[in-house]
């Protein structure tokens, strides 16, 4: 082993600034629901039904908090068309009805 060449290295004599920011788990579950309770209001609907499709939990369905004019339930949705959200009991839900919308967690 010791008859290989050696590899080519550059030095590198500047700042790298290529990191990425990640998600920690070590933050208190109080932080993390205060933050969640300021980011419901700041979306609407059509963003977070958005967000939730398009979010790294989402592969076929998700459980869902659905609150409407009527009521609040909680639903397994597997799609969405234009106006409406599909749920696993093909179920069809308005999408101009829903007041909020967000993951059970």
């Amino acid at each position: 082993m010791s008859d290989l060449p050696r590899m080519y290295h550059n030095k590198i004599e500047k700042d790298l600034n290529n990191n990425k920011k990640v998600f920690s788990t070590l933050e208190k579950e109080e932080e993390r629901r205060s933050i969640n309770i300021n980011n419901k209001n700041n979306y609407t609907v059509e963003q977070k039904i958005y967000n939730i499709f398009n979010s790294p939990n989402y592969i076929y369905k998700i459980d869902v908090v659905i609150v409407t004019d009527t009521s609040k339930e909680i639903k397994r949705i597997v799609g969405k068309t234009k106006t409406n959200l599909i749920t696993m009991d093909n179920e069809y839900i308005p999408i101009n009805t829903i007041r909020d919308i967000y993951i059970v967690r």
